[in-house]
C-alpha cells in the first residue's frame, strides 16, 4: 500500500528530474539573450536576489516609429498621374490617384504586412521636373535610443535608386552622418572607391563606405532590395555564424565608437536618382522614372543600458520598464534615494549573466551596525568585517556565525525539516525551485 501511494511521487520527481536536466544542459545554447534582470537564490542568510544585466528581446521596429518625407508633397497621386514601365516606355497602364483608395500609395505601405497580391507600395511623383534632380528624404523616427541587432532592409518596387544615402542619427535628427553611399558608380557619385561590407576589418568596421552592389540592373532581372549589413559587422567579431557571441560583447563592452555605431535614434533615406535602365534619361517620358518602396525591415531594441528586459510603447511613446533602481527613457540615471553610488551602465560580462551595476540606496544618516566588538560580537569564532558582515568560521553561518552549518546526512534535520532546495541559473524567467523529497529517493532517480 505505502509503494502504491509512493509512485506517483516518483514519477513526477523523475519527470522533473529530466525536465531540470535538459534545461541545465542547454543553457549555454541560449547564454547571451540576457532576458532575466533579476533571480532569487538561496544564500546563508536566506533568500536574495542575484541580479544580472538585461536587455529586452529584438522586434520589429517599424511598428514604432514616426515617419516623414521631405519634401512633404513628394508623394504621388496629387494630382493624378499614370506611369510608363522603366523597361517599356509605351507600357503605360500604372495609375496613382491619392482620392481613390485603391490606386493611392502613401508612405504607410512602406510598413505594411508583406505578401498581399498585388503588392502594396509608397510611390513618389514621377521626374516631370527633369533635369531638376528628383531628390526624397525619408526620415524614420522613434523618439527613442534603439540598438539595431539584424540588417535593415528596403525593398523596391520600381528600379533600385542610382544613387542613394542611409544616414543616422543619435541625438533625435539635430545632426546626421552617413551609415552608407549606394551608386553604380561610386568614384563618380560620391568620389568613393567602390567596397563591399566583406572588404571591411575589425580596424576597418566603423568605415563608411560606398557600395555598387545594390544598384545596378533593372528591377525585373536582379534583387529588389538594399541593404546595410549589420550581422556581416558582427560576425568580424563574433564569427560567420555569430557563434562567438562573448566576442562581440566583449567587444561592445569596452568600445564606446563601436556600440554608438549600432546605435540610432532616427533613420534617414536619401534617395538622390532614380532608376533609369541601360540609357539616357528619354526627355519625352518622363513618366518612367520614380521611386517606389514596398518594404522597410529595421530589427532592433530599446535601448535601456541593460537595466530592463522590457520596453512598453504607451502614448505614442516607447520606455524602458527599468529594473537596478534605474529610472528614465534609457534606464540612464539612479532612482531617487538610490545614489548610494555613481549611475553606470550595466556589462555584459562576464558571461552568461553579465554585471549589472545596479545603483544602491544612498546614506541619509549614520549606518546601522550589523556587528562590533562589544555588544554585537561575531559568535563561534567569527570576525567582524567594517561593521557591516560577520566572516565566519567554518562550520558555522547566520547574521552573527550562531547556527551551525550542516555538515552531512541528519546534522540539520531540525533546521531542514525534510526541506531541500534546487536552484539553477534561469533561461528566460525568474525562478527559484523548492522540492519537498523523500530522504534518498532524489538521490537514485537524479
Amino acid at each position: 500500500m505505502r509503494s502504491a501511494m509512493l509512485l506517483p511521487v516518483l514519477f513526477a520527481l523523475q519527470a522533473l528530474c529530466t525536465s531540470v536536466g535538459h534545461a541545465m544542459q542547454h543553457y549555454p545554447a541560449v547564454w547571451g539573450h540576457y532576458d532575466v534582470c533579476k533571480s532569487q537564490i538561496y544564500t546563508e542568510e536566506g533568500l536574495a536576489w542575484d541580479y544580472m544585466a538585461c536587455q529586452p528581446e529584438a522586434t520589429d521596429m517599424t511598428e514604432y516609429l514616426r515617419v516623414t518625407l521631405d519634401p512633404p508633397n513628394i508623394t504621388c497621386g496629387d494630382p493624378p498621374e499614370t506611369y510608363c514601365a522603366l523597361e517599356n516606355p509605351y507600357m503605360c497602364n500604372n495609375e496613382c490617384d491619392a482620392a481613390t483608395e485603391e490606386l493611392a500609395h502613401p508612405p504607410e505601405l512602406m510598413f505594411d504586412i508583406e505578401g498581399r497580391n498585388p503588392t502594396t507600395f509608397w510611390q513618389s511623383t514621377s521626374w516631370k521636373k527633369y533635369p531638376k534632380p528628383l531628390q526624397v528624404n525619408i526620415t524614420l523616427s522613434w523618439n527613442k535610443t534603439i540598438e539595431l541587432t539584424d540588417d535593415i532592409v528596403l525593398t523596391f518596387e520600381s528600379g533600385r535608386p542610382e544613387q542613394m544615402v542611409l544616414e543616422k542619427s543619435l541625438d533625435y535628427g539635430r545632426t546626421w552622418t552617413p551609415y552608407q553611399f549606394y551608386a553604380t558608380d561610386c568614384l563618380d557619385a560620391f568620389t568613393m572607391e567602390p567596397k563591399t561590407a566583406n572588404d571591411l576589418t575589425q580596424q576597418t568596421l566603423l568605415d563608411i563606405i560606398c557600395t555598387e552592389d545594390y544598384s545596378r540592373g533593372y528591377v525585373w532581372k536582379n534583387d529588389k532590395t538594399v541593404r546595410f549589413e549589420i550581422k556581416d559587422r558582427f560576425a568580424l567579431f563574433a564569427g560567420p555564424r555569430l557563434h562567438n557571441m562573448a566576442s562581440l560583447y566583449g567587444q561592445l563592452d569596452t568600445t564606446k565608437n563601436l556600440r554608438d555605431f549600432f546605435t540610432i535614434t532616427d533613420l534617414r533615406i536619401r534617395l538622390l536618382k532614380p532608376a533609369t535602365g541601360a540609357t539616357m534619361v528619354d526627355e519625352n517620358n518622363l513618366s518612367r522614372y520614380f521611386y517606389a518602396i514596398s518594404d522597410i525591415k529595421v530589427q532592433g531594441r530599446c535601448k535601456c543600458n541593460l537595466h530592463a528586459n522590457s520596453c512598453v510603447f504607451d502614448k505614442g511613446k516607447l520606455g524602458c520598464e527599468c529594473e537596478h533602481n534605474t529610472t528614465g527613457p534609457d534606464c540612464s540615471r539612479c532612482k531617487k534615494h538610490y545614489h548610494g553610488r555613481a549611475w553606470s551602465v550595466g556589462s555584459y560580462l562576464p558571461i552568461p549573466k553579465g554585471t549589472a551595476n545596479i545603483c544602491i540606496p544612498s546614506n541619509h544618516g549614520p549606518v546601522p551596525r550589523v556587528c562590533d566588538n562589544a555588544m554585537l560580537r561575531c559568535q563561534n569564532g567569527g570576525t567582524c568585517h567594517h561593521h557591516q558582515r560577520c566572516h565566519c568560521s567554518p562550520g558555522f553561518t547566520g547574521i552573527l556565525c550562531e547556527r551551525a552549518r550542516c555538515q552531512g546526512p541528519g546534522d540539520c534535520d531540525d533546521q531542514l525539516s525534510g526541506q531541500a532546495s534546487l536552484h539553477h541559473r534561469p533561461i528566460g524567467h525568474q525562478r527559484t525551485l523548492t522540492l519537498v523529497v523523500f530522504p534518498l529517493l532524489f538521490v537514485s532517480l537524479c
